[in-house]
């Protein structure tokens, strides 16, 4: 018997944060992935009528956990927080890492530590339901900024993310995408898919959307910082082609951070 697709909701919170529902719908159990802001949770849970009963917390920065006292206040959720972060994240009563997994009702997901934004931040793969969650690691169009670690990190942890299906969708923790789309313009300037999906993200932005989820296909073919093997990526970073990914990718990010 084939189960039935999780439902998920995507809502703003504070300015740019993205909040997440995931709900089971043969078994009822819902979670949110992280909790940036109590207010936006709790009106998305009430506007569906479902009931939280997980938080699975990315990485322990203020903009993803700060609303989490209230919900649990308000819900009971249980809190499911990266191992690296144990006693900086309110409340919580699981700690997880790299190989573990965690479920939401009969969803089941692999747990990556994918450091590099921070050093505690892990990403939740939901695979038979073809979902990655995955924080400030990777953006639409886009990439974490580097905090605690020297690039080849970050970059180790994006190249997770290459080897997943095509149809997979990823849900980040930011819409960043305008922004994004402007340096990856820059960078990747005769792009048509590229030109084609920041055009896609200004009509959204337009009707107060945004372009998240995104897919694993639609990023290796538009997004700078998984295409660091393109000799039109190394050029850009002042790079001869064939440079190695890595140190490609940290010429592409230390531009960023300048851009």
């Amino acid at each position: 018997m084939t189960r039935a697709a999780p439902e998920i909701r995507t809502f703003l919170c504070r300015s740019d944060n993205i909040g997440v529902l995931i709900r089971d719908p043969a078994s009822g159990a819902c979670a949110a992935i992280d909790v940036p802001e109590a207010g936006p949770v709790l009106a998305a849970l009430d506007a569906e009528g479902w009931q939280l009963t997980d938080i699975l917390v990315t990485h322990r920065h203020g903009d993803h956990i700060e609303g989490i006292p209230e919900v649990v206040e308000r819900t009971g959720a249980r809190v499911t927080v990266p191992e690296k972060a144990r006693g900086a994240v309110p409340g919580a009563a699981r700690t997880v890492k790299e190989g573990d997994t965690v479920t939401v009702g009969g969803l089941t997901a692999a747990v990556w530590e994918t450091p590099g934004h921070c050093a505690d931040h892990v990403t939740y793969y939901f695979a038979d339901a073809g979902v990655v969650f995955s924080g400030d690691t990777l953006f639409t169009l886009g990439c974490g900024r580097v905090m605690e670690a020297e690039p080849e990190t970050l970059w180790r942890s994006l190249s997770r993310f290459l080897d997943l299906p095509d149809a997979t969708a990823i849900y980040s923790g930011h819409d960043y995408v305008l922004s994004n789309g402007r340096f990856a313009l820059a960078a990747d300037p005769d792009n048509a898919d590229l030109k084609e999906r920041v055009a896609e993200a200004e009509r959204l932005a337009t009707q107060g959307g945004f372009l998240i989820p995104s897919t694993i296909g639609q990023e290796k073919a538009t997004n700078p910082f998984l295409r660091v093997g393109q000799p039109v990526l190394a050029r850009s970073a002042g790079l001869e082609p064939g440079s190695d990914p890595a140190v490609v990718f940290t010429a592409l990010r230390a531009w960023k951070n300048r851009f």
